[in-house]
């Protein structure tokens, strides 16, 4: 097992709401009132977490492919348990590129070598999350 170093800390604000310190100093606030929504949820972190974890897998992949991508938007969806830890039993991960001449076989083996080899988040995420991925191109206009 691989220790990481500096490690992350997380300190309470008060009124459910918390500020986190990420391993590289970078901080992040964390709200977990459900009505007062005024910083990401736990959940919603997660939701951010398997979305750009895929997207830069996607993105080395496609540019190592030649692919010229000039948009890229990744839609994630959670769906959670109805009963407690209600953790997300169904995650729903859109991949919406926009580019020149980019290809479907291309993107769907970029977006497949991310979910099964590349991407650590979706890889924690899959024992208990079905995860299922889509997407669609759209073609740029030339210049």
């Amino acid at each position: 097992m691989t220790d990481v170093d500096p490690k992350a800390i997380i300190y309470w604000q008060g009124d459910d709401l918390f500020l986190g310190q990420t391993p590289s100093n970078n901080r992040v606030s964390i709200d977990t009132d459900h009505l007062r929504h005024s910083a990401a949820s736990p959940m919603e972190l997660l939701l951010l977490a398997l979305g750009s974890c895929t997207g830069v897998d996607v993105i080395s992949i496609l540019k190592k492919k030649r692919q010229t991508v000039t948009d890229y938007r990744i839609e994630v969806r959670g769906y959670r348990r109805e009963t407690h830890p209600r953790s997300y039993e169904r995650m729903l991960v859109h991949h919406i590129l926009t580019g020149r001449n980019l290809t479907e076989h291309a993107v769907a083996q970029a977006i497949e070598l991310s979910e099964s080899k590349y991407c650590s988040v979706a890889a924690t995420l899959r024992p208990s999350a079905e995860i299922v991925s889509t997407f669609e191109i759209i073609q740029a206009a030339g210049e």
